[in-house]
């Protein structure tokens, strides 16, 4: 059994352990946002006892675990892997070897950004690792934690490129690209911002290491600490598209599901994709308005970012529109799409006002900027990743699930997160910074508010096993007829090989 699992070359074996990866990584990422919370939740000296170090180390873990080996993980390694030679009509991915080691790089980075964490003091220095902190910080802990990135990096950029060449080569006859689900078009564009994107973050963890033990002079003493912040964001935005971009897919495969109805638009929704993913690659500077970039620039990333609101909103109108003359069916996966929809719109809206530069600079490193990654990823991303466990659980695991606890446990997450983070928006317009783990008294009612809605998104999650019935059931009898995609043509838990016989694609013209 445990060969099975250590030798794998089955997408849906090794989609799965990205999955389960995941979930371990997300519940080590969940306890750290506890102990963050518990120490916000009063004033003055609270869980932590005062040790400042401790907490930074403790928020820079939460950030790259839920970021690196949760979310990404689960959207683009469990559910791109699984999903995607069978969307296309193929066998399997086209290096399936290639498949296993890109998984099994994921476990000893997560082990090495754990030591980080442990040895010394830990690598207290924010996810975004800026220098000079990050180059005079002691230490083998922050060389640990950028070993650690390098082989995530690594990890990320070898299963890219197996799932393009898998969607480049490996399609069913037949199957043009036009005609491919929304779901492998997010995986495709994806793929395509990791593989331009991670390099760029290997160059200046390189850098970042020689300045630290061989004395070069990149970031520090003589170097550039701005360059270093123009290498980062450079990967760092398109790492939110990364993130959002698969959750979109599935999000569209829901919302089509339980409406009986094609997606509004399919082309608009591609193109909006495409749009995204190139938008991405030139705002990256939005979050560097207070170094003193010249008034140009400042205009220029102003514009380019809220340009990207334009594709957004199409994806958002589009998904509106498919439910608006649908006769739709909540379901529990359905509800974490609805409540994708209203989150997400609600963290693009406070997007838009943060590229305001300046706004961004009354703002900057506050609680307001906190709350908007949140809504765009805690509730975007997280509820993307949670509607589509609903909603493929039954084709994965054979299993069904209790509808009634499945939504107890979507309205509590949703009361949870938002109980959470919308008070975030009220401290940063006070003025409280980030990255603190003490506060004015000023701050105390909201910040208790929002360490009360951590406890209830905390119990959301231990609620998340009771859905899960230990009852086979086949999914084949909820199908409706209007279900477009070929995973619905086959049983609960298909074989190894999906296709005993490769399917081919007519066009019937009407």
């Amino acid at each position: 059994m445990l060969t099975r699992w250590l030798y794998s070359t089955s997408h849906k074996d090794i989609g799965l352990l990205y999955l389960g990866f995941a979930l371990f990584s997300g519940l080590i990422g969940t306890s750290l946002s506890m102990f963050i919370r518990l120490e916000l939740g009063v004033a003055g000296r609270g869980l932590l006892d005062g040790n400042f170090q401790l907490y930074n180390v403790i928020i820079t873990g939460h950030g790259l675990i839920m970021l690196l080996f949760m979310v990404m993980p689960a959207l683009f390694g469990g559910f791109g892997n699984w999903l995607v030679p069978i969307l296309i009509g193929a066998p399997d991915v086209a290096f399936p070897r290639l498949n296993n080691i890109s998984f099994w790089l994921n476990p000893p980075a997560l082990v090495l950004l754990l030591l980080s964490t442990l040895v010394e003091q830990g690598a207290g220095l924010g996810w975004t690792a800026y220098p000079p902190l990050s180059v005079q910080h002691s230490g083998a802990s922050v060389d640990l934690a950028i070993f650690a990135l390098h082989i995530n990096g690594l990890s990320s950029i070898l299963g890219s490129i197996n799932l393009l060449v898998t969607v480049a080569g490996m399609r069913a006859a037949g199957m043009k690209l036009n005609q491919l689900p929304l779901f492998v078009w997010a995986i495709v564009f994806t793929a395509v911002l990791v593989i331009l994107a991670f390099p760029v973050l290997s160059a200046a963890l390189v850098m970042l290491l020689t300045d630290r033990n061989i004395n070069t002079a990149y970031f520090s003493d003589s170097g550039d600490l701005v360059l270093y912040q123009h290498l980062f964001w450079f990967f760092g935005h398109p790492e939110v598209y990364i993130l959002i971009l698969p959750a979109f897919g599935i999000i569209s495969h829901v919302v089509s599901f339980f409406s009986q109805k094609p997606v509004f638009g399919v082309l608009g929704m591609i193109c909006a994709m495409g749009a995204i993913s190139i938008l991405g690659f030139i705002v990256w500077a939005h979050h560097m308005f207070t170094v003193g970039l010249d008034l140009d620039t400042v205009a220029y990333f102003t514009c380019a970012t809220m340009i990207i609101a334009v594709p957004t909103g199409m994806k958002i109108f589009s998904w509106l529109a498919t439910i608006y003359a649908g006769r739709t069916w909540f379901t529990t996966p359905m509800w974490f799409a609805v409540g994708f929809l209203s989150l997400f719109t609600i963290g693009g809206v406070t997007g838009v006002v943060l590229a305001n530069a300046g706004v961004d600079m009354l703002v900057h490193d506050t609680y307001y900027v906190v709350a908007h990654f949140h809504y765009v990823l805690s509730m975007g991303a997280v509820f993307g990743i949670f509607a589509g466990l609903y909603f493929w659980f039954g084709l994965m695991t054979g299993l069904s699930y209790y509808e009634g606890r499945g939504q107890v446990h979507f309205w509590t997450l949703f009361i949870g997160v938002n109980l959470t983070f919308f008070p975030m928006h009220m401290l940063g317009l006070a003025g409280m910074p980030r990255r603190m783990f003490d506060y004015a008294d000023a701050f105390i009612g909201w910040n208790s508010l929002a360490s009360y809605g951590a406890m209830v998104s905390f119990l959301s999650l231990l609620l998340l096993a009771g859905p899960v019935s230990l009852v086979p059931q086949g999914k084949d009898a909820q199908a409706p007829q209007t279900a477009t995609t070929l995973e619905w043509l086959l049983p609960a838990t298909p074989a190894n090989h999906t296709f005993s016989q490769l399917p081919v694609l007519r066009t019937t013209v009407r």
